[in-house]
């Protein structure tokens, strides 16, 4: 039995407002996952391959990506499902989202209509399936977990209503205990709170890092009266208590300087999702005697959180699903339909043991056509022992690109599109924030550590493994002074640790620099900057090393190193738009009287980038074939717009790809 999951929007990516049906802020992080009887084949976020991050589009590059790795068409799939149940898909149709069109009347006819217009193919009702959308989320939780029995508690900013919830897992089924309503959202309560520190929405876990720096008594009694915890393990939020900050302190715009302020606060917002956490699972563990938890939903994400419930001694096992936030409910929403569909003894997938889902990087003669098309401007060698070779330049002080096999689902990089350094001098995170990631300086790095190992260097408290990078634990204190890059202010990690069973090539990259520095750990961040989604192909690869200051690239079995490229070469390059990005013009008054205003705009939030005429011009005749040579043949100031292309190019504004092969 073949089943179809996917969550996220559903427009395409050049589409932007008014937006169709169930396309509000809520429907992020797009995805797709491909089981065959129940096992996962191929699973990969929409933002990977159209490259806005936390992409709120129609996943169907990523379903395309699935059923094409796996020689398919949409109609030899049994059950495509989506990530919110019928009910509420109905009443959003009914609520005049679809007005101009009145032959969609339901989630189904809007979802024929769309697989229509994407795969050319009309499915039958029968075979679009809706789950739930915190079912999904806990059956992505409790399968991946392959525990027989576990309490199972997911929390996020709102899914059908609701927030989170509570249910007993058995058997690879769930008996639901409650469900917490979208008015006692903790993520929401998160981020309403974060905003009077300069973040918004996707920026929890910024503030996450943040709060070690901080000291929650500050501010705790300002907290505390923004919640209210009742018997039976419950809680409210008072929503208009959270405007009450202003009294104490003035919100900081985006890029003011962080404050000891900011810090407090951080630190009393962790503590008070983990308190009420807490109070929530303690009732629970007692009214259930589960020794098992799963957890799922965006506020699994809070790594700080799961590190403390881990080391509780609540539970015996616990396991954060790795893709908890929406992306998992493609994994989810198709978990919960096989567990319908398939028939007994043998329908129970198996444990998640790794991550390894996404696109290929390409076999050694892939990789060299795909490099050899940036001859301009790197150059290449082959590597007999690459993973030595990288470990080798790593031990000399060199932070490079990894990139090998499959890219990994969720938000994790975890060895595969990786940026990879010495973890053992502190200035490294100093180093890496600038240079590569252009982030705030408080965000810590993680490090990768050989399975064999972790227990050397980490307080893994009672896990076996920590393959997925969800928990952080204390590092040994007298191994902190050695591990200065990873080694957050509150004597933490966020802790992977690398299995030569399921990533021979990243277990033989940490154990040669093992072998070189006598640390088998190395510091291990996502491969890409602060303007795109984790890199998925050979392009995406080349493009964040030439607009970074990454000092080598290894892809695959190549060494790719910069070479030094004239405006000219620039000009040979194609430029295009991504897909979810405008071009507009604007005419609007001023003192002296009206003037023109050109922008990039995204078709995500309609954020407005302005750029020169001369550069408005150029991106306006592109047509993804010419190059921009050709393009700039009555261009006053050719260098000037070459320049700003090559910015627009860094800021991800633009695309900039070689003509050959293109």
């Amino acid at each position: 039995m073949r089943i179809l999951g996917i969550s996220g929007g559903h427009e395409p990516d050049h589409q932007g407002y008014p937006r169709p049906a169930f396309n509000a802020a809520t429907s992020h992080d797009g995805a797709a996952v491909l089981l065959e009887d129940g096992e996962v084949v191929a699973a990969i976020e929409q933002e990977r391959l159209n490259r806005l991050k936390h992409s709120n589009k129609a996943p169907f590059q990523a379903a395309r990506f699935c059923l094409e790795s796996r020689g398919l068409r949409v109609d030899e799939v049994d059950y495509i499902c989506f990530y919110i149940s019928e009910e509420w898909c109905n009443a959003a149709v009914k609520r005049g989202l679809f007005s101009a069109d009145p032959e969609l009347r339901t989630g189904h006819d809007v979802m024929r209509r769309l697989l229509l217009a994407e795969f050319g193919v009309d499915v039958e009702p029968e075979r679009i399936q809706f789950v739930k959308h915190h079912t999904a989320h806990a059956m992505s939780a409790l399968i991946g977990s392959g525990y027989e029995s576990s309490l199972v508690l997911t929390l996020d900013g709102c899914g059908d209503g609701e927030s989170g919830s509570v249910s007993v897992g058995s058997g690879g089924e769930l008996q639901s205990l409650r469900d917490i309503a979208e008015r006692d959202s903790l993520g929401n309560f998160y981020v309403q709170v974060i905003r009077f520190l300069g973040f918004s929405l996707f920026d929890e876990y910024k503030v996450m890092g943040l709060a070690p720096y901080g000291d929650p008594r500050r501010y705790r009694a300002q907290l505390q009266a923004m919640y209210t915890l009742l018997p039976e393990g419950a809680w409210v939020i008072d929503v208009d208590k959270i405007v009450d900050l202003h009294d104490v302190i003035r919100p900081r715009a985006p890029r003011e300087p962080v404050t000891q302020d900011h810090k407090d606060i951080a630190a009393s917002l962790q503590e008070a999702l983990e308190t009420i956490v807490f109070h929530c699972l303690r009732h629970f563990q007692r009214e259930t005697r589960q020794v098992s938890l799963c957890f799922a939903g965006g506020v699994a994400h809070n790594c700080t959180l799961n590190g403390k419930i881990l080391r509780s001694g609540l539970f015996e096992r616990v396991f954060v699903q790795p893709a908890a936030h929406d992306a998992g409910c493609a994994l989810g929403s198709a978990m919960a339909v096989h567990m319908r569909k398939a028939k007994a003894p043998a329908r129970r997938p198996p444990a998640m043991s790794h991550l390894y889902w996404g696109r290929h990087i390409g076999e050694r003669a892939e990789v060299r056509r795909a490099l050899d098309a940036w001859r301009d401007f790197i150059s290449v060698e082959e590597l007999a022992d690459a993973p030595k070779a990288a470990a080798e330049l790593i031990a000399a002080g060199s932070v490079i690109g990894w990139a090998q096999g499959r890219s990994e689902f969720g938000p994790r990089a975890l060895g595969n599109r990786s940026i990879v350094a010495d973890p053992r001098p502190a200035a490294n995170k100093d180093i890496i924030n600038a240079m590569v990631k252009k982030r705030e300086e408080f965000r810590p790095f993680a490090p990768a550590v050989t399975e064999e190992d972790a227990r050397d260097y980490f307080d893994l408290g009672g896990a076996e493994t920590m393959p997925f990078m969800v928990f952080t634990v204390p590092v040994h204190e007298h191994k902190r002074q050695q591990l200065g890059a990873i080694t957050h202010v509150d004597g933490t990690a966020r802790v992977q640790t690398v299995s030569r069973r399921t990533n021979p090539r990243f277990w033989q990259l940490i154990r040669a620099f093992g072998d070189i520095t006598g640390v088998p750990v190395v510091l291990n961040t996502s491969f890409n900057n602060n303007a795109e989604p984790i890199v998925d192909s050979v392009d995406d690869c080349v493009t964040c090393f030439l607009t970074t200051r990454l000092d080598k690239l290894v892809v695959g079995d190549h060494l790719v190193d910069k070479k030094p490229a004239p405006p000219s070469a620039y000009a040979e390059l194609v430029p295009s738009l991504p897909t979810f990005l405008k071009l507009r013009s604007l005419r609007g008054p001023t003192p002296g009287g009206y003037e023109v205003e050109r922008a990039i705009v995204t078709t995500y939030n309609d954020a407005k980038h302005p750029v020169s005429a001369e550069t408005f011009e150029v991106l306006w005749r592109a047509d993804g074939r010419k190059p921009l040579r050709e393009l700039l043949d009555d261009v006053m100031d050719r260098e000037a717009v070459i320049a700003e292309m090559i910015e627009l190019w860094s800021q991800r504004l633009v695309r900039l790809s070689p003509a050959t092969g293109h």
